[in-house]
């Protein structure tokens, strides 16, 4: 007869035995695992971690993990799986500098922003440098960057523009997959963001983008589309806003039938960070991981398939796809992260990426450069002492210092007048001694605010020009998250600034005096009424915390600027033609990520916007129409003078065209050159713009009087336009006009090809998008 205490060993025994058989997860057993989970673990993976929230210097929430990272994945011990760890870019990793009771810190590298990362058009260069920054992401212990942003330059006003590439898609998805490449390059993740329409900060949470189909293919969704096609980005990041009534992070139009069937996406889609009503809604539509995560969510999860409105097949199907991601990230596979990136290299290659993107947007007479032998300099600028690295927001970086004007300048080897850098110095101390006062200081969302210019009295600048040989005036700009910029103060100078240029043109020039600007700026500002003013304008947006230096390497000519403009900078605000569609002068909010709108408000602008002007978005309406700009798309001046020869276009078998072009060195300087290629559609069929931009490339430095050959390729499914009414991708027959230009207004030589028969291509018509 067996005794009790048998009956307990036996029942030890088979429970030992069915937890050892608990599958652990490899990348070869998803399935099993997937089977194993129970209801709740596999809602449970679906749900984020849960917002860090810093206080006190120190970051809480996200247990055991990167102090300061955005959020993570949940752990399952049973099976084990560990959390992984996903931080903010995409300007430099964001975690906490500093750690309670660690005397260690941890800084990252703040890199150039996107927009002068675009102002490049240098793909391999972006690939090295997002290298460098995927080091940093890997050996701090994090598996996912949560950049590149990419959403469209659609008008100068968007807070976020500066984390953003471009207003032409194909130039913003070759720049975003050149940056996953080098990021992923590490073994770990990004997540190209924000997927769709976040075009807009004014109430990006609720803001309705009401975007017809053509539109939406042609502008806004084509730069994801070639990122996701040449770079395999892990993750996308779905936005906050809608899109045509619907939430982008409910769409199943937008996260499956585009994105996944058309576009071939295999990795994950994470929401970004809130807390939306109808989470089933957004497991149906293919959005697998709600960041940062809230129980809320699980529980409507679980809710919709208790009652049969969301099923677990749905549910199954996301889960898998977390699984395959997790089982690819350093931190399932145990990677032993340093904590000790090599900071002194990446900050020299975060040097170097600026310098090689700064744009020249004005040179007169040779001014520039200008070789230190101990020059006496007059510079002007709040800006000068307080220099912006990067925008605020999420794409702020935590970094150790950030080089100013003054020691660029003074490093170069000129000498500063002390009595105008004391005075700034004297002024941002002065105001942060003030907001200490009264307990406060100048936070601006995740980052620090500027100081608005003060005004330098006329004789003083008069004084400054009798004893200096030449003037620089440094004008700052810094915008970001939550809110966007306004057209009257930030657009548009300042009275101050205005002023200050016109003393410092009047006095110096006046005595045969040089000046220089520098737009140490995160978006597009008005220049037509006043570059005339300057003799030289340079132009490194938010350039990172060695931009000053990459400023003075290239005014003292140890660089050739070879940074082309990304955008079109327009005489005036509203010659842009979305800028009627725009929020452009909504005071900014006081609370961190803008203000809750009142129930049942429908206000143009903010609670919907209207994309009326359709595809005509940039260079694409200003070619076309034709209206005058300040400076076209693509312009930028080099030091030297570049000749374009023998221009070779052929048709493909396929529909598509192969196209070569010479260029050789012609000036005295060593200097590097961007092609970009144009093409004029034939007439007949779909309005198309002028011309659009189809392929570009940058030789290497070409030493005075050499040259290089610079091929390109175009398929027929990149000549298509995209016809709402048939809902198809169609390339019209006839002949076409390949351009070689230095700028979109700067053809330098011309060839045709022929389509001999159209072309149609299908996408997936139950993807009813437009409107």
């Amino acid at each position: 007869m067996r005794t009790f205490s048998s009956f307990i060993a036996a029942g030890l025994f088979l429970l030992g035995t069915f937890a050892g058989a608990q599958p652990k997860l490899t990348p070869d057993n998803i399935d099993e695992v997937l089977k194993a989970m129970t209801l709740d673990e596999k809602v449970t993976l679906c749900i984020g971690g849960g917002r860090a929230v810093t206080t006190g210097g120190v970051s809480t929430g996200i247990t055991d993990l990167v102090r300061g990272a955005a959020g993570s994945t949940r752990k399952l011990e049973r099976f084990g799986i560990p959390p992984t760890v996903l931080a903010d870019g995409p300007a430099g990793l964001r975690i906490d500098p500093t750690r309670e009771g660690d005397s260690k810190t941890y800084y990252a590298t703040a890199f150039p922003i996107g927009t002068l990362l675009a102002s490049s058009w240098d793909t391999e260069m972006v690939e090295r440098m997002t290298a460098a920054l995927g080091n940093e992401v890997l050996e701090y212990g994090v598996d996912v960057l949560l950049a590149p942003g990419q959403n469209i330059h659609r008008n100068p006003l968007n807070g976020r523009n500066y984390e953003y590439f471009s207003e032409d898609p194909l130039l913003s998805g070759k720049m975003g997959a050149a940056y996953v490449r080098g990021v992923q390059s590490n073994g770990v993740g990004t997540s190209v963001k924000h997927y769709a329409l976040n075009n807009q900060e004014t109430n990006r949470n609720e803001n309705d983008a009401q975007v017809g189909e053509r539109a939406l293919r042609e502008i806004y969704l084509k730069n994801f589309e070639i990122t996701v096609k040449e770079s395999k980005p892990w993750t996308v990041m779905s936005s906050y806003n809608k899109l045509n009534g619907d939430y982008t992070q409910q769409s199943y139009d937008l996260l499956t039938k585009i994105l996944r069937d058309e576009w071939g996406f295999d990795g994950i889609v994470m929401t970004d960070w809130g807390n939306k009503a109808d989470t089933p809604k957004a497991v149906w539509a293919g959005n697998d991981l709600m960041e940062p995560g809230n129980v809320v969510e699980k529980e409507r999860i679980l809710a919709a398939i208790e009652n049969g409105t969301l099923s677990e097949a749905d549910l199954d199907r996301n889960v898998r796809r977390i699984l395959e991601y997790i089982v690819k990230t350093p931190s399932f596979k145990g990677y032993r992260h340093s904590d000790t990136p090599d900071l002194k290299a990446h900050a020299e290659v975060a040097r170097n990426a600026a310098a090689e993107s700064i744009v020249l947007l004005r040179n007169e007479a040779g001014t520039l450069p200008i070789v230190p032998k101990g020059q006496k300099v007059a510079l002007y600028g709040e800006s000068i002492v307080d220099f912006v690295a990067g925008g605020t927001g999420s794409g702020t970086v935590n970094k150790a210092y950030c080089v100013n004007m003054v020691e660029a300048l003074s490093s170069a080897g000129f000498v500063l007048d002390k009595s105008i850098t004391g005075f700034y110095d004297e002024y941002v101390k002065y105001n942060d001694a003030v907001l200490a006062l009264s307990g406060t200081q100048r936070t601006y969302r995740y980052g620090i605010s500027k100081f608005d210019d003060p005004a330098v009295p006329r004789s003083a600048i008069d004084l400054h020009a009798e004893n200096n040989d030449l003037a620089i005036v440094v004008l700052g700009r810094i915008s970001g998250e939550g809110s966007d910029r306004n057209m009257d103060n930030d657009f548009n100078l300042t009275t101050i600034e205005r002023q200050l240029l016109s003393d410092v043109h009047a006095a110096f020039h006046g005595k045969g005096k040089k000046v220089i600007v520098v737009l140490n700026i995160g978006g597009v500002i008005e220049t037509n009424s006043w570059k005339r003013m300057a003799d030289a304008i340079v132009l490194p947006w938010l350039p990172g915390q060695e931009g000053a230096n990459a400023v003075a390497d290239v005014i003292t000519g140890k660089v050739n600027p070879s940074g082309k403009l990304p955008m079109t900078f327009p005489i005036d605000f509203m010659d842009h033609p979305s800028s009627a569609d725009f929020p452009y002068n909504v005071v900014k909010s006081n609370t961190p990520f803008g203000t809750a709108r009142p129930a049942g408000s429908n206000e143009k602008n903010i609670d919907y916007t209207r994309y009326s002007e359709g595809i005509w978005v940039g260079y694409r309406y200003f070619q076309s129409a034709p209206a005058e700009v300040s400076y076209p798309f693509g312009f930028g001046l080099s030091y030297t003078e570049f000749e374009y020869s023998n221009p070779v276009v052929k048709a493909t078998p396929e529909g598509g065209f192969t196209a070569s072009i010479t260029v050789k060195n012609a000036g005295s300087v060593a200097g590097k050159e961007v092609v970009q290629v144009y093409v004029r559609a034939p007439l007949g069929g779909l309005e198309k713009p002028s011309v659009e931009l189809k392929a570009f490339g940058k030789t290497r430095l070409l030493a005075p009087g050499e040259s290089q050959t610079l091929s390109f390729s175009v398929s027929n499914y990149e000549l298509a336009s995209f016809d709402e009414r048939e809902s198809q991708w169609e390339t019209a027959s006839g002949q076409y006009t390949v351009f070689f230009a230095s700028d979109v207004e700067s053809f330098k030589r011309s060839a045709t090809f022929k389509v001999a028969n159209p072309r149609t291509y299908a996408v997936n018509k139950g993807a009813a998008l437009g409107k």
